[in-house]
């Protein structure tokens, strides 16, 4: 792990916001410096973002969190992810021709991959359960920034136009006379604060049962879906049981399933038993080095086997998740790997069953800690505009499988595999806050929480050193996948690699989005907060 960091870590003590904008962070920090907790800064964090960043983000997508109270040192787990349509399943699929090849909807942008919006209840249940301070205040930054406009930031606006003709057609709202805005050119959305404002008066009621959700309805239905108002009416979050594993002398928590955040316990679980030697010490040549990435590899590709087949929805298809967690089974699983050969035909394991994007961290003065995640998933997800409301709608429905018999298939009201996760971490010897983490990007989601949690654990790395590391990427997100290797990972270990059977594909300049965009503030055990963003995105860490 030699390299050279690009930034240096940010100290604070009485709070701190990380984003992958500054603008959004400064929007966060805001509410901390009122007098604001962690849950109000991170939905003020969130709303900004919706207006900075809504390539990535939105009130049109879902919301996963996790919140570390210091008081309790409990940690509850938010799922405001949607559910499909309840007049949709996979015979309507079928009838409308679009069954892809691999038993997946064939177009990813279809108003069929529209799933209910869960952000606008995730945001309203974040402060109902957490938050000190009403929502007008909360969302009064975003609406600033919605209202007056602001400059767009560089990689925002090279998201931005790579979906150009599609938002011309589909969301012209979201641009400039049909033109993606350009770095540093002002952009408003005036129908965004709308939204807002609407929000902040009337509640997640006035999302899903007035003006707002008949509008969603209308967009969906113009492209040919079938949600309807019931559908918006009928949704509700979830607050689950979080789930965790111990990593050294950590412990790593997770949203459970529908989320991916199992698959990057299993990896880190799977790599806690291999040899030191190999895994957290220092590498003196390209040999070691490509022996420590080639172990983190074949843990990845074992976790994507299990995570692919059990994570689905909780509520019809619950995965044994107390054996998938396991030390004894990750020591079976962990049996697989061949120290000297990729091994890329890895099947999911049969456990004994017993009885996905925008992340962003927070930490107020008080040791209170928010892992918030919200996403429109490709980009600004179906493309889909709500006309006068200035957002659009997430794709989240694509990840449901068309195969009848795997536990993720697409049926009525039922919520698809997720992408989008927060992760916590907290000392096992007391239970005190560690870190909120995360990084944002898909399926790599879970590969850099592995990646990025042994930066901080096994070598100590500050936040901001563990994120600018390079990372690897199994693409796309398979056990089989090729091995994406980031700039910074030299060409002899990238050659080794491929003589070990990984099929390498080299990435560097702007490629570099493809390992994520994380965020990571740590809090030390005397209060001081560290915080790193993620060379990858626009953004910042910011405390005061």
């Amino acid at each position: 792990m030699n390299f050279n960091s690009r930034r240096s870590p940010v100290y604070a003590t009485r709070g701190m916001v990380a984003s992958s904008q500054p603008l959004a962070s400064q929007a966060g920090l805001s509410i901390l410096m009122q007098g604001g907790n962690a849950a109000d800064a991170a939905v003020a964090t969130a709303a900004a973002l919706n207006v900075t960043e809504p390539c990535s983000t939105g009130i049109g997508g879902d919301v996963f969190v996790l919140y570390y109270d210091a008081k309790t040192k409990g940690i509850t787990a938010l799922n405001a992810s949607g559910r499909a349509p309840a007049a949709l399943d996979i015979a309507q699929i079928e009838k409308d021709g679009l069954r892809g090849p691999n038993d997946e909807i064939a177009d990813k942008f279809h108003a069929h991959c529209v799933t209910v919006p869960g952000a606008a209840a995730g945001w309203c249940d974040t402060i109902a359960k957490h938050g000190s301070m009403p929502l007008a205040d909360i969302l009064a930054p975003a609406i600033r920034l919605a209202e007056q406009g602001y400059p767009v930031a560089p990689l925002a606006a090279g998201q931005w136009l790579k979906k150009e003709q599609a938002l011309a057609e589909r969301a012209p709202e979201m641009t400039l006379n049909g033109l993606a805005p350009r770095a540093g050119q002002l952009f408003r959305n005036p129908g965004l604060g709308r939204t807002f404002h609407a929000l902040a008066e009337g509640g997640k009621e006035a999302y899903y049962n007035g003006e707002i959700g008949r509008a969603i309805v209308a967009a969906v239905q113009k492209y040919g879906g079938v949600m309807t108002t019931d559908d918006l009416s009928a949704h509700h979050s979830t607050w689950d049981t979080p789930i965790s594993t111990t990593y050294r002398d950590m412990r790593v928590w997770e949203c459970p399933p529908n989320g991916q955040g199992l698959a990057a316990l299993i990896a880190l679980n799977v790599l806690e038993g291999v040899d030191p030697a190999i895994l957290n010490t220092q590498p003196r040549s390209a040999s070691e080095e490509a022996q420590r990435w080639h172990h983190i590899i074949e843990a990845l590709r074992i976790a994507f086997a299990d995570a692919r087949w059990f994570i689905a929805d909780a509520a019809s298809n619950p995965a044994p998740l107390a054996q998938l967690l396991s030390k004894v089974y990750a020591a079976e699983r962990r049996s697989l790997i061949n120290p000297n050969k990729a091994t890329m035909d890895i099947k999911h394991g049969s456990p004994v069953a017993g009885s996905d994007t925008v992340y962003f961290s927070v930490v107020d003065g008080n040791g209170n800690a928010a892992s918030f995640i919200n996403s429109n998933y490709m980009g600004f997800g179906s493309n889909i505009g709500v006309s006068n409301w200035g957002f659009t709608l997430q794709n989240r429905g694509h990840n449901f499988s068309l195969d009848a018999q795997h536990p993720n298939a697409l049926a009525p009201r039922k919520r698809p595999y997720h992408t989008i996760i927060p992760g916590m971490i907290t000392r096992e010897a007391d239970g005190s806050l560690f870190a909120p983490f995360g990084v944002m990007g898909g399926f790599m989601q879970p590969q850099g929480h592995a990646q990025v949690a042994m930066n901080l654990i096994d070598f100590g790395m500050s936040p901001q050193a563990a994120l600018d590391a390079p990372r690897i990427c199994l693409e796309p997100g398979t056990a089989n996948g090729a091995v994406m290797l980031e700039d910074g990972i030299s060409f002899e270990v990238a050659s080794t690699l491929a003589a070990m059977g990984h099929s390498i594909v080299p990435v560097a300049g702007d490629g570099r989005g493809t390992f994520g965009r994380g965020q990571v503030i740590i809090r030390q055990p005397d209060g001081v907060l560290i915080g790193g963003s993620d060379p990858r995105a626009d953004g910042c860490a910011m405390g005061f």
